[in-house]
């Protein structure tokens, strides 16, 4: 799977991996989007492409960055990391938290049905992320006082983040 050859059709999260790692290998076309803000600032994302079957953006992340617990609504996803290490968390009610450390030239991918959140490991990380179909609305997840988790749709605009102190224990 190229970008030149994008069929006119939805991709499978198998198909968005080998777009994300052909990517990977053609750093002219993504470099120059790579940015890092101040200490404090949102961290830097990029839309690369977007059409009506994939959407395409690269992403810069410091360390703690958070997107907070999240799902893609009715997309399937690839996230390649081209610098430093990511880390993926998915939730597990009543347990320890999955955690997966995904360094420079991994790729995860995942179905619409997958809820996790990513965390910039290292001081400076970059990662290339392909949706299909595109975002147009995400899940942002958080948990009340009393401990009723809650499922809050946004638009593909809105940066995710950690939306509450108490939602990081999602136990």
């Amino acid at each position: 799977m190229s970008w030149e050859s994008l069929p006119e059709r939805f991709l499978g999260k198998h198909e968005l991996r080998e777009l994300v790692d052909d990517l990977a290998r053609r750093p002219e076309l993504w470099s120059h989007t790579v940015s890092f803000g101040e200490a404090g600032e949102a961290r830097h994302y990029t839309s690369l492409y977007r059409d009506s079957y994939v959407d395409i953006w690269v992403i810069c992340w410091r360390r703690d960055d958070d997107t907070g617990w999240h799902d893609h609504d009715v997309s399937s996803g690839a996230v390649r990391v081209l610098a430093g290490t990511l880390v993926e968390a998915n939730p597990r009610i009543g347990g320890e938290h999955l955690e997966t450390l995904v360094s420079e030239g991994q790729t995860l991918s995942f179905g619409p049905e997958h809820i996790h959140r990513i965390n910039g490991h290292a001081e400076a990380s970059v990662s290339i992320h392909a949706y299909s179909p595109p975002l147009w609305r995400l899940g942002q997840y958080s948990i009340s006082d009393d401990g009723v988790m809650r499922r809050t749709s946004v638009s593909y605009a809105d940066e995710l983040r950690q939306v509450g102190a108490d939602e990081a224990a999602l136990v």
